[in-house]
């Protein structure tokens, strides 16, 4: 699925060179969002792409970071803003594994990135397909263009296993204290 904002206008030949460089760092937040997992949180991982070049990185740290703001976007946008010296970020493309909430869209908005690519919808909290637009909205000062579906598969797969895992360890950890309580 790919939804495109409609003030996105390409050739077929330009489109197919977007979706190739697309699925280049789209395979880069994938690896980030690895590193998530690797920390026990939720994998997602972005990374901000200006003139061909990553200028910003990040995934998921709100649990080891204490910081309920450390999405990947987020910390992307941090690693980026530092580099460009410049919290604002015109003509860079973000790059996410799902569907950016209502905080890190509106983040994306303030810093004036140009173009958002996600991998997978967010039904729960997805703030750009799936419970309304942020980057629609009329009164916001700045249009994002977005696109979606970018190897959704892959990264709807990693989530699914790793919130199948986590439900799994609830699972055995509330059978493990249920028989510790029946041997008392």
């Amino acid at each position: 699925m790919t939804s495109e904002n409609p003030h996105t206008d390409h050739s077929n030949t330009e489109n197919q060179n977007v979706l190739t460089e697309d699925r280049r760092w789209m395979q880069r937040a994938l690896q980030l969002a690895q590193q998530a997992e690797a920390l026990q949180e939720v994998p997602v991982g972005a990374l901000i792409v200006l003139n061909g070049q990553v200028i910003g990185e990040g995934w998921n740290q709100p649990i080891t970071g204490c910081d309920p703001t450390a999405h990947a976007e987020i910390m992307a946008l941090r690693s980026a803003a530092k580099h460009q010296q410049n919290y604002r970020l015109p003509e860079a493309t973000l790059y996410v594994t799902i569907e950016p909430c209502t905080m890190c869209a509106g983040a994306i908005v303030h810093s004036r990135v140009k173009r958002v690519v996600f991998a997978a919808s967010e039904p729960k909290a997805g703030a750009v397909i799936s419970n309304g637009s942020v980057f629609d909205r009329p009164e916001m000062n700045h249009r994002v263009e977005y696109s979606a579906g970018v190897c959704e598969a892959e990264a709807s797969a990693m989530i699914q296993a790793f919130f199948k895992r986590r439900r799994e360890e609830k699972k055995a950890a509330r059978q493990a204290l249920k028989e510790q309580a029946c041997k008392e």
